[in-house]
């Protein structure tokens, strides 16, 4: 029987719903020309949705999932220092992704829930997974269990590191999923953190953020970082999940399928530069605020 329990997640679904179901709005001149499939970015202060594009459009997240195989492994309350070993089974088959933990390896089950969330070590969070209660089978099942909980009725995961094509959500249920994972420390701090050495057998292997925002200098003055995940595969496109304040705004962005390295994050630089422009303009009318979602799309 497995030991994941439901009532955490579940108390953050009446703030989600709120947040999530906010109507989208802008002000007149604003431009945010985000290039992102979709996109979904909301103020968490107010639960406005400052911006919507194809946010209920479902599309495969890729490393995205790794956000719920970590709720699921912290909400298990399994020994975050017992030693886990990377085996056969952990090795992508599908799509034929590289790793520097070969199999063998040992590591803390605390290291491997790091190196996913960091690095987004694909064998990390499929160790994560197998070493659970009923294995990985119970293991992806539970991650559906939870994202039903949270109001997610438009995603379905089919493996722990988003490998899977056949791992979908949309925009709209992601924003769920942040405000459930936000209410843990440990995924908020590992999510988030620029770097780490982790002891690979002999050798002592330097890890690094795959969000570049989290690793630069420029990009740690701009945003104030709480929590991050981005993900890439051919299918997903590049992908960017993120809670972060800027100019004294906190904001969750989602920015899905995204063509090119950079445009994820230079879709987070255009949302700031439009709440640059808000603070220079007096506050508008009742009357001059307009609905962004026609906008947002074109």
């Amino acid at each position: 029987m497995s030991r994941f329990r439901l009532p955490l997640a579940v108390t953050a679904l009446a703030t989600v719903w709120l947040l999530a179901l906010a109507p989208a709005s802008a002000r007149a001149g604003d431009d945010w020309s985000l290039k992102s499939n979709a996109a979904l970015v909301v103020d968490q202060d107010t639960g406005e949705a400052l911006v919507s594009k194809n946010a209920d459009v479902k599309m495969p997240i890729a490393s995205l999932t790794k956000l719920m195989t970590a709720l699921v492994v912290v909400e298990s309350r399994l020994p975050m220092d017992e030693m886990l070993e990377i085996g056969k089974e952990d090795v992508d088959r599908e799509k034929h992704t590289r790793s520097r933990l070969k199999v063998g390896t040992k590591l803390k089950r605390s290291d491997m829930l790091l190196l996913a969330l960091m690095a987004s070590e694909n064998r990390a969070a499929m160790a994560l997974s197998r070493h659970y209660p009923g294995g990985r089978t119970a293991f992806i099942a539970h991650m559906n269990v939870v994202a039903r909980s949270l109001g997610m009725t438009s995603t379905q995961f089919a493996d722990p590191a988003g490998l899977s094509d056949r791992s979908i959500s949309t925009a709209r249920d992601l924003h769920r999923l942040m405000s459930a994972v936000d209410l843990q420390p440990v995924i908020r701090r590992y999510s988030t953190q620029a770097e780490a050495q982790v002891k690979v057998g002999r050798q002592t292997l330097t890890f690094v953020n795959t969000n570049r925002l989290v690793r630069s200098t420029s990009g740690g003055r701009d945003w104030d970082i709480a929590l991050q995940k981005t993900g890439f595969t051919n299918e997903a496109g590049r992908c960017l999940v993120m809670r972060a304040t800027t100019l004294n705004h906190h904001l969750s962005m989602v920015f899905l399928n995204s063509e090119g390295t950079l445009t994820r994050f230079a879709d987070a630089a255009r949302v700031r530069q439009v709440l640059a422009k808000r603070a220079k303009q007096p506050k508008p009318a009742r009357g001059q605020l307009i609905a962004s979602e026609t906008k947002a799309a074109s």
